[in-house]
């Protein structure tokens, strides 16, 4: 039987190989507070930020030491530091990236994702439009949500949440 964790398993695994998604950046067709060019943000960002949050790659599942971060604080976009979640609402998926049930208010928009043959719910930073992962309907209560993060593109701050 196919599951959609197996889909997206398999999407993960050509990623890996060096299939990087779209390509086509969410940013790239927007308006955004803040916005660099590639270059900017080539300088900004490590490879591994710049290739998720500006070109919609994902990380390897289970290799985010933010997987394992259980500190109250706040996770922010690692290309412009906007506040995105706070550490109340993380929780343990069991898929291998950072999981939360809640975006801060107004931090997070989102798109259709249409690649790798199936609908998903792309969601990226309403500051800079980087790419951050996606949302799921099969989260915890209260809101039955999961955003399913990519550890890359967030920075986490400790402290009250």
């Amino acid at each position: 039987m196919i599951t959609r964790r197996l889909l997206i398993g398999a999407g993960v695994a050509a990623i890996g190989a060096g299939a990087f998604g779209r390509f086509a950046s969410a940013a790239a067709g927007g308006t955004y507070e803040v916005t660099l060019t590639e270059a900017e943000w080539r300088k900004r960002l490590t490879p591994a930020q710049f290739a998720v949050l500006r070109e919609e790659a994902t990380e390897r599942p289970y290799t985010s030491p933010l997987l394992e971060e259980h500190r109250a604080g706040t996770f922010a976009c690692a290309g412009c530091a906007l506040p995105l979640f706070s550490s109340t609402t993380k929780f343990d998926s069991g898929t291998g990236w950072p999981s939360f049930w809640q975006p801060l208010p107004k931090a997070v928009g989102t798109t259709s994702d249409t690649s790798f043959g199936m609908v998903r719910t792309e969601v990226h930073c309403a500051r800079c439009g980087g790419h951050l992962g996606h949302v799921f309907d099969d989260g915890p209560k209260p809101t039955g949500l999961r955003y399913c993060m990519n550890g890359v593109a967030l920075a986490f701050t400790p402290g009250s949440a």
